[in-house]
């Protein structure tokens, strides 16, 4: 699979590098978090949180709406799904991380999605990013079968359980953009192939990408 940089002109359609802001600190605080053989994801860490920096980026990356800041690590070299948010994502890398990502304007109307479309750029390690709201994303991918280490920076609440009831999908297709949430701001597209959890919409089409391929 064809990895683009970060720092090219195809990724300003999903996002931009942040360069106004030091995350030197963060980098050097997510080296003592754990790199798991398979994905962790966690949406707020105290430890992080806790670092001067996440006022910066609150006032600087979000205009001083309130934030939290969690990580994604471990060993992936897959998509096995797509996801979005009503808010633009941070994404500090502490190690060299593959993003694949794609446009939500590109989601049919039934809300599948052809992978074919998902573009997969570098992010060198210490490099932040902000991904768009309109750009689908998921777990990063580590380089060359190495671990990654990701630090997630999203507006305070995101991705915690639900408090109401949702629609839930049934087969792989739908009308009813209500059942692609998961969880707070979270709206999420699977693959079959994907290993997510039962009752996930299923509407990646294609191939479940893999960086090895």
């Amino acid at each position: 699979m064809k990895i683009l940089s970060v720092n090219s002109p195809e990724f300003r359609k999903y996002g931009r590098v942040i360069n106004n802001v030091d995350m030197t600190e963060l980098v050097e605080a997510m080296k003592s978090t754990p790199v798991p053989e398979g994905v962790v994801y966690e949406p707020g860490v105290a430890a992080l949180e806790a670092l001067p920096v996440k006022k910066v980026i609150s006032d600087v990356c979000y205009g001083e709406m309130p934030v939290q800041i969690g990580y994604c690590n471990g060993h992936n070299s897959k998509l096995n799904a797509l996801e979005y948010h009503r808010s633009s994502e941070v994404n500090v890398a502490a190690t060299d991380a593959v993003l694949m990502l794609g446009l939500l304007q590109d989601v049919e109307e039934d809300f599948t999605y052809d992978t074919s479309k998902v573009e997969a750029f570098l992010v060198p390690q210490g490099t932040a990013v902000e991904v768009y709201a309109t750009t689908l994303h998921y777990a990063p991918c580590g380089v060359d079968g190495k671990g990654f280490q990701v630090a997630i920076i999203l507006p305070k609440g995101t991705n915690y359980p639900l408090a109401a009831d949702h629609a839930k999908a049934s087969g792989t297709t739908t009308d009813n953009e209500d059942c692609l949430i998961t969880a707070t701001n979270k709206w999420l597209i699977g693959h079959a192939e994907g290993g997510l959890d039962a009752g996930s919409f299923l509407g990646l089409k294609g191939r479940n990408l893999d960086l090895n391929d």
